[in-house]
Formats: C-alpha cells, sequence, structure tokens
C-alpha cells in the first residue's frame, strides 16, 4: 500500500504493517522533508482499507515488531481506539440538545480534542520505547494540564457529593459514565502492560485524570438538564 503525505511524496506501507504505524513513517517523512513546523499536519491518501495480513493473528507495532493481537500491548491501544469511540457517542448526545449555557458546545469542542489526544495516546502505546522520534504525536503534561483545569472549571457549580453517583438522569449522562468506565478499563490494562514492559508513565496520568474529568461531565451535563442526580443509598427499601 501507498501513503501520499504531500502533493509529490510518498511513503510506501507493506501490508504487513499496522494502521497506527503510519503515524510515525509521516512523521519521519516530516523529518526527511525538514518540515520545522510539527503542527502542519500530513494530506494523507489511504488507497486500500483491507490488506489481509492480519488474518493469521498477528500484527505489527509501530516499530515493525510482530505481536499476536492478544498481546496486551495490542488490548491497550484497542480499547483506547473503543473509548474514543464511545466519547464520540457523547459528542453525538450533546448535539442533540441545545441549552442556553455556552459550556454546553464548548464541552463538544473538548471532546473533539480529546478524542485527538486519544489517537497520539495510542500512538505512544503501539510504539516501543526506543522507537520513539521527537516529532511522533504524543499526550503531553500540558495537555494533562489542560484537563486538570478544565475539570475545575465544569466542577465549580456542582454541589459537594455526599455519597456515590448513580448513572442515568439522562441519557448523556450514561454516555459519560459509558466512557468513564471505560477510561478506567484501559487504565487498568495499561497498569497489567505496565507490569512486563515500558510505558510511559504519562499515559496512565493521562487517563486517570480523562476519567475524573469523564465523571465531573457526567454530572455537569444533568445539572445543565435539571435532571436529578440520584445518589446511592445502601439501605433504600425501595429495593425490597
Amino acid at each position: 500500500m501507498w501513503l501520499r503525505v504531500a502533493r509529490t511524496d510518498w511513503i510506501y506501507l507493506p501490508n504487513s504493517i499496522h494502521y497506527l504505524t503510519w503515524i510515525n513513517l509521516i512523521n519521519n517523512k516530516w523529518q526527511q522533508l525538514d518540515m520545522e513546523n510539527k503542527e502542519t499536519p500530513p494530506r494523507i491518501t489511504i488507497n486500500k482499507v483491507y490488506t489481509r495480513t492480519g488474518d493469521k493473528g498477528t500484527t505489527r507495532l509501530v516499530g515493525g515488531q510482530l505481536r499476536e493481537k492478544s498481546d496486551i500491548r495490542l488490548k491497550c491501544y484497542g480499547e483506547v481506539d473503543e473509548l474514543n469511540s464511545v466519547i464520540g457517542g457523547c459528542i453525538e448526545m450533546l448535539k442533540k440538545d441545545q441549552f442556553t449555557d455556552p459550556r454546553w458546545k464548548d464541552l463538544s469542542t473538548i471532546l473533539i480534542r480529546i478524542q485527538h489526544e486519544l489517537f497520539n495516546l495510542g500512538t505512544t502505546i503501539a510504539t516501543l520505547p526506543e522507537d520513539i522520534v521527537p516529532k511522533m504525536p504524543q499526550v503531553r503534561v500540558e495537555d494533562i494540564t489542560k484537563l486538570e483545569k478544565e475539570i475545575d472549571d465544569f466542577n465549580h457549580d456542582l454541589p459537594t457529593l455526599h455519597s456515590f453517583v448513580l448513572p442515568g438522569g439522562s441519557e448523556v449522562n450514561v454516555w459519560f459514565h459509558l466512557a468513564r468506565t471505560v477510561c478506567r478499563r484501559v487504565e487498568r490494562t495499561c497498569v497489567e502492560l505496565m507490569q512486563t514492559e515500558q510505558l510511559d508513565m504519562i499515559v496512565i496520568q493521562y487517563l486517570n485524570r480523562l476519567s475524573d474529568a469523564l465523571f465531573v461531565w457526567s454530572r455537569w451535563v444533568n445539572k445543565a438538564q435539571n435532571c436529578k442526580e440520584q445518589l446511592w443509598e445502601p439501605f433504600d427499601k425501595s429495593v425490597d
């Protein structure tokens, strides 16, 4: 397969290479073209979707290392992909309803940015430390700092909790809780990966902060819609 990264520049992708390797190859091409501005996106042309090379249950990391598809590292960035899909669901749910609070639209913009950051995160996970290159898309400390500021902003007007919150109250709230729980699962899988292989700690830090943000946003969307928040009552007699 051939991947075009500029008007006259192409990269050949061996059929056995996983799609997440594209980003690494593009970064290498950026360096070859001496494109100093790392924010300049490559123009990508994908001329084929299937290759059949994964039919035997194996694929390759960004550095070309062959791995079984059941490999824990592949599980990690596969679950990141799943998380990205659920966040896409959150975005679509936000589009269904429009409220006067300008942060409702701001939240959609934030989530789209997070989708891009999750692709960067998946690239880091799919790359062994020795294959990381400077211009490769990665989650950075400033991304976490930005998330923390957004958490504080949306959490500012929320009531103090005195119990755990039950998912529900609105459909969009449930989507945010789905995203939160998938994010926690990704984090646990990445921690499991770290027990046997090297992984940049920023991956765990980002996922931990993102799950916190998703929790805050799940509460905020209910408040913005004047939906009741249901707290956990361990001795609630209505369940009898």
